[in-house]
């Protein structure tokens, strides 16, 4: 597999310095990405990077992932309108921990030549003193070549202004990629097109340094056509984490994309040949209600990400709201996903100690709940089948109990073919 040509079909190069492919052809590379580990989870926005990783290691080249412990401390100007937040050590080790295991499901750590390879660059900088990093780094790299950067002079202008402290992230940054050079043959550094200044300020510091040859890869910035963010919804990012993100709110995200989008992240997010999506493709064009190029994707990033079992349970639940689900498949649900699945559907409340002793359907819609407005109207509905409790018909002659509780604690009740309430048992 010829890695530069796998990236170009798939629309995952943006720039490139002049000799990257010929360096990639002739010999087994070694190549890093960077990840901020300011959260301890990465997002759908750092998917793009993950991937290139993914291709280069199945292309013979040994992946780097490198979590910047230290310049965590600091802060990327890039794309950034203020100054962020500051980690303490202990925290970015933490999340430096759980980014790995994030990144385990991609790469694999454990194969040779090839392994991939986890670095943190506070390791290598935790005992520089302030005064060799002026002698050692700072005086290749002049002030204007680092004023001339995009992501510094945006800053500049924004009003607000840049610190000392996020102007050097870019010399931390190249530091890196020379300390990676020299100590682990890193000869290429890869990441989204908003890096490609800091990027190339490592070449620049390796052949002024180490007068070593160094390169630059970096891949666009995933966009939505309707020109909303990437990976961005009314709660926040799309994350990895399934306690940050259940992983329904994840299915869900990518089988509601555009035809549009789905096109180009079915390209960019899977490992599917270019073959295979053409004939994926040719597949929706021909029917294009039916989906078959968001349910692919959804299908396989879920189960990527989380698992086979977490993607048909987010399937399930899809099948639940459409009025395809049955008491079973509702059953099984957690709490977490039932309340995803339901997330603005009316709620109400009832006495748990109502249903410990028994209560009759009828005072249960309209008395407690209020789901009815009367008994009269209650009745009636019950009568022509238009009632279900849990996914199922229920009668008028029903007696409620806590044998109902989904999760001990809610009951699904259904009005007509597209109301729901979610009742919410308290407890006294």
């Amino acid at each position: 597999m010829n890695f530069i040509e796998e990236l170009r079909w798939r629309g995952m190069i943006h720039d490139m310095t002049p000799g990257t492919e010929e360096e990639l052809a002739k010999t087994m590379t070694s190549a890093y990405i960077g990840y901020d580990p300011t959260s301890d989870s990465l997002h759908i926005g750092n998917l793009a990077s993950i991937m290139m990783l993914v291709h280069l290691q199945r292309a013979g080249h040994k992946p780097f992932a490198l979590v910047g412990g230290a310049t965590g401390m600091i802060g990327d100007p890039s794309g950034k309108s203020e100054e962020r937040n500051l980690l303490d050590e202990a925290t970015l080790r933490y999340n430096q921990n759980c980014i790995q295991k994030q990144l385990e499901k991609f790469l694999d750590f454990k194969c040779n030549p090839n392994s991939g390879e986890m670095v943190n660059n506070y390791d290598w900088t935790r005992d520089f003193s302030f005064l060799h990093f002026l002698r050692d780094v700072g005086k290749h790299i002049t002030v204007n070549y680092m004023i001339a950067k995009d992501s510094v002079k945006n800053r500049m202008n924004s009003g607000s202004g840049i610190s000392f402290t996020e102007f050097s992230y870019q010399l931390v940054q190249g530091y890196d990629f020379c300390w990676l050079f020299e100590h682990k043959n890193v000869r290429l550094q890869m990441g989204g097109s908003d890096q490609w200044g800091n990027i190339v300020t490592g070449t620049e510091l390796i052949r002024r340094k180490l007068g070593g040859e160094a390169y630059a890869l970096t891949c666009p910035l995933i966009t939505k056509a309707d020109g909303g963010k990437f990976g961005k919804t009314e709660d926040g990012n799309v994350w990895l984490d399934p306690k940050k993100t259940s992983p329904y709110k994840f299915y869900q995200f990518w089988l509601n994309t555009s035809d549009e989008d789905a096109a180009q992240y079915i390209k960019k997010f899977t490992l599917f040949t270019k073959d295979q999506v053409d004939a994926l493709m040719a597949e929706h064009n021909q029917a294009p209600h039916l989906r078959a190029l968001q349910k692919t994707l959804a299908k396989d990033i879920t189960i990527r990400v989380h698992s086979e079992e977490d993607y048909h349970a987010a399937v399930e639940a899809s099948e639940i709201l459409f009025g395809k689900g049955t008491n079973e498949s509702l059953r099984k649900l957690s709490e977490e996903t039932l309340l995803s699945v339901f997330e603005g559907v009316p709620q109400c409340e009832i006495s748990g100690s109502d249903l410990n002793s028994g209560i009759s359907i009828i005072d249960f819609l309209s008395q407690k709940t209020g789901i009815f407005s009367s008994n009269g109207e209650a009745r009636r509905m019950l009568k022509e089948g238009g009632v279900q409790v849990n996914k199922q018909k229920v009668a008028e002659d029903l007696q409620l109990n806590d044998t109902f509780l989904l999760n001990n604690k809610y009951m699904l009740v259904q009005k007509g073919r597209k109301n729901y309430y979610l009742v919410i048992a308290k407890q006294n």
